[in-house]
């Protein structure tokens, strides 16, 4: 049987994964709350031999993957914060704040199960293990994937930083 207090532990690590996955607090508050309850109503399923965390994410990944088409729609719907205030207070460095959204957009432009597995490593550092049991896969999947992710956004990552050719640079 599962302890609430057990449970209550683990609640910022599901919040941290699902707003990294969801980017909205609301959407990934949502989609907390219902791991919870469907936790809560299948606790007698959980085995004590297995982590508690790894069952969680498992729940939360697969209601996400579940709602993903809703999800993408309200998004689209969004406005964007800084379409609609002004920038903060200078003291942000600029090139940190740019680097920042260039990762963030390099990361959205992966495949959705890649980008799922690289966003568990970078906010919880599972083992791999751990995440494969937390993803409901296999350990080489997993490895595979978070490997394919770590290539694909490095190259995107370079990419975006080489400069572009100009007319000059063409002509000589």
């Amino acid at each position: 049987m599962i302890d609430p207090d057990m449970i209550d532990a683990e609640i910022p690590h599901l919040r941290r994964y699902a707003r990294a996955l969801v980017r909205e607090r609301e959407a990934a508050d949502d989609l907390v709350q219902d791991t919870l309850e469907r936790a809560w109503r299948k606790r007698v399923q959980w085995r004590p031999t297995g982590r508690l965390r790894s069952w969680l994410f498992r729940m939360l990944y697969r209601l996400y993957l579940d709602r993903r088409p809703q999800l993408q729609r309200a998004h689209r719907n969004l406005i964007a914060l800084d379409d609609v205030r002004p920038p903060a207070a200078a003291d942000i460095d600029a090139d940190a704040s740019l680097h920042c959204r260039e990762v963030l957009a390099a990361i959205d432009a992966l495949p959705e199960k890649q980008r799922a597995i690289l966003l568990l490593v970078a906010l919880e550092q599972p083992s791999y293990r751990e995440g494969a049991r937390a993803l409901g896969l296999r350990v080489g999947t997993f490895r595979s994937r978070l490997s394919r992710a770590r290539e694909q956004l490095n190259e995107r990552l370079v990419s975006a930083a080489e400069p572009t050719p100009t007319r000059e640079d063409a002509n000589g």
